[in-house]
């Protein structure tokens, strides 16, 4: 319990008690951390998350299932649940190991199921191209960094890039 002692002025205790709120907050783990592989179930899994923005057929039986932190945040999580629902692994996609692995031709869809739902999705209009962005992890604190697909009209990558907005 917190306690005020009496001569402290309201400022003295609103900074106090904001204080303390931000202790308990950061005492608590992310409701990924909470997940065990090999233990966790889908019911589990969602009465925490809720549901995915997606699920992915596996050719084992099992699901892949999509968490996605966009537009604002920086992560996509893929949870792997074997056929009988228990969690087998998760994996935070949007890092610089799962960027580097889209290649040219690869479609839509392999690389919605890599990277996650996107940001947002531009068509250009000087080029017969749409550009699916991002929001990843920046290098330097304080920035903001964007990684961009583009595909061909028939949904194709045709290549990549990064972008990075220093610190203001």
């Amino acid at each position: 319990m917190l306690r005020y002692h009496r001569g402290m002025n309201p400022l003295s205790r609103f900074l106090a008690a904001f204080a303390s709120i931000l202790g308990l907050v950061g005492c608590g783990s992310s409701p990924m951390e909470q997940l065990k592989p090999g233990v966790s179930t889908a019911q589990e899994i969602r009465a925490r998350l809720g549901a995915p923005g997606m699920e992915w057929p596996n050719a084992d039986g099992g699901t892949t299932w999509e968490y996605s932190g966009q537009p604002e945040g920086t992560q996509c999580w893929m949870l792997t649940l074997n056929a009988a629902g228990v969690l087998q692994t998760l994996e935070q996609t949007l890092t610089d190991k799962h960027l580097a692995r889209i290649e040219t031709g690869w479609t839509e869809v392999q690389v919605r199921r890599l990277l996650g739902k996107p940001r947002s999705e531009i068509k250009s209009e000087r080029k017969p191209e749409v550009v699916w962005e991002w929001k990843v992890e920046a290098a330097f604190p304080g920035g903001r960094a964007f990684y961009h697909v583009y595909f061909d009209p028939a949904g194709k990558v045709i290549r990549v890039d990064r972008r990075e907005d220093a610190p203001h």
